[in-house]
């Protein structure tokens, strides 16, 4: 069967897009992990399906190179921009992601501004931060983020028994001059870093404004830039007696480009 797609990259982070309103086509795992494959198949960190949906514009569909589901901050900024070119949506559009309902805007400059979800409940771990921003990630702040080997130190990470069964994304952020962090992530479900992770970023950044970082937060990734815009209380206290941070933050947004690479057929 021949499948329509397009080639989305977000500062690095690809993505295979495929317009499913009318074929309605499930994927099996083992059909994904060929979709991404970077030697046998298009080469891709994740696969998104675009389908109908009831209450909002359409429905994001958002699959990891290994099959697994999650949500994708990057992802969705793509999913805004490919749904802009289907004419499914104008400016400004409501769809349904992984965590519910997400809101989006295309910027003059082509920018994607994508709402997040509010985030409470952060763990501080030693010096570390556990924030779960629709996908779980674990932050540890560096010093030399070039020097750090991000695949065999997330890796443990991520498969530590402190995250199991689900394990965790790993971020390394390092505080840099002017109100900016530059982060490398391990990513689960592709099992390797990526050149970006959106939501990853976004939990950087609000791990941040406990360093004393304040909204927006630019942010460099290895593909590229990004900015965080938050809202968070005005006390960043640890409860009594336990790891858990009191804020919550409100009106985040993840904001950067999303571009269209290159359109095909794809014989599964």
């Amino acid at each position: 069967m021949s499948i329509h797609f397009h080639k989305y990259q977000a500062t690095g982070n690809d993505f295979v897009l495929i317009d499913n309103r009318k074929v309605k086509r499930s994927f099996s795992a083992t059909e994904i992990r060929q979709i991404c494959d970077r030697r046998f198949g298009v080469g891709a960190d994740g696969l998104i399906l675009i389908e109908e949906a009831k209450d909002a514009d359409f429905n994001m569909i958002y699959y990891n190179s290994d099959g697994s589901q999650s949500l994708c901050g990057n992802g969705c900024r793509s999913a805004v921009d490919f749904a802009s070119s289907l004419q499914i949506i104008n400016k400004n559009t409501t769809f349904q992601a992984f965590d519910g309902i997400h809101l989006a805007s295309i910027e003059h400059d082509n920018t994607i501004r994508l709402k997040m979800n509010d985030v409470s409940g952060i763990n501080k771990l030693n010096d570390d931060y556990f924030i779960n921003t629709g996908s779980p990630h674990y932050i540890r702040f560096v010093k030399n983020l070039a020097d750090i080997n991000v695949v065999e130190d997330g890796r443990k990470i991520r498969n530590s028994d402190l995250f199991k069964p689900g394990g965790t994304n790993a971020n390394f952020v390092e505080l840099l001059p002017e109100n900016t962090i530059a982060v490398r992530t391990f990513e689960r479900g592709v099992e390797d870093e990526t050149l970006s992770c959106g939501t990853g970023v976004t939990a950087a950044a609000l791990a941040a404004s406990f360093r004393g970082y304040h909204s927006p937060v630019k942010v460099k990734v290895m593909g590229g830039d990004l900015a965080v815009e938050f809202k968070a209380g005005s006390h960043l206290t640890s409860l009594t007696g336990h790891n858990q941070l009191s804020d919550t933050f409100i009106d985040i947004f993840l904001i950067g480009p999303a571009k269209m690479v290159f359109e095909g057929d794809l014989e599964l």
